[in-house]
């Protein structure tokens, strides 16, 4: 199956870069399958009440911390299979603040936030999989910058990772 390599830096955009440098140099869609492990076996048993708190330096809870997840996966796979598929339409930013703000995440049960987790990122993994290795370097833009398929796919993979090693931290 064909997947992305590691985007160059003139393929992507210094915020995207940071991402993309917290994932390590293996096969990208078995990262993403190991990540899918980790944040549901963390997570799984954590109480309800612990997910509600607010661990001083952060401000998200756990429960917003997993629904941002979910939204920016959601968005970066849009923006990669726009890109894929030679849509040349600029791609607008996101407002990740005014997400987690409207969203409501603490109202939703953890276990229901790791399930949509889930099944968000089976279905990337599926599309993934399914994007052809001539696409994943095809360029588009978005934020008002030159970008790659394939620095979406990485940009999930490393903002995943990124919030995975706070929650760590925040549980440990």
């Amino acid at each position: 199956m064909p997947h992305p390599i590691i985007p160059r830096p003139t393929e992507t955009t210094p915020g995207f870069s940071t991402y993309i440098a917290l994932v390590p140099e293996t096969n990208l869609l078995d990262f993403l399958t190991q990540q899918l492990t980790d944040l549901t076996k963390l997570l799984r048993n954590l109480p309800e009440k612990e997910a509600l708190l607010h661990h001083a330096p952060y401000t998200w809870s756990i429960k917003q911390v997993v629904g941002h997840i979910i939204d920016t996966e959601r968005i970066f796979a849009y923006r990669a299979l726009r890109i894929a598929r030679n849509d040349s339409t600029p791609l607008p930013s996101l407002d990740q603040d005014a997400y987690v703000k409207f969203a409501n995440f603490d109202r939703i049960p953890l276990a229901e936030l790791l399930e949509e987790f889930e099944r968000t990122r089976q279905s990337n993994l599926l599309l993934f999989q399914h994007i052809e290795s001539e696409a994943w370097p095809r360029r588009g833009t978005a934020s008002n910058n030159p970008v790659t398929a394939a620095t979406f796919a990485y940009a999930i993979a490393g903002h995943t990772k990124h919030h995975l090693d706070i929650i760590r931290k925040r549980l440990a």
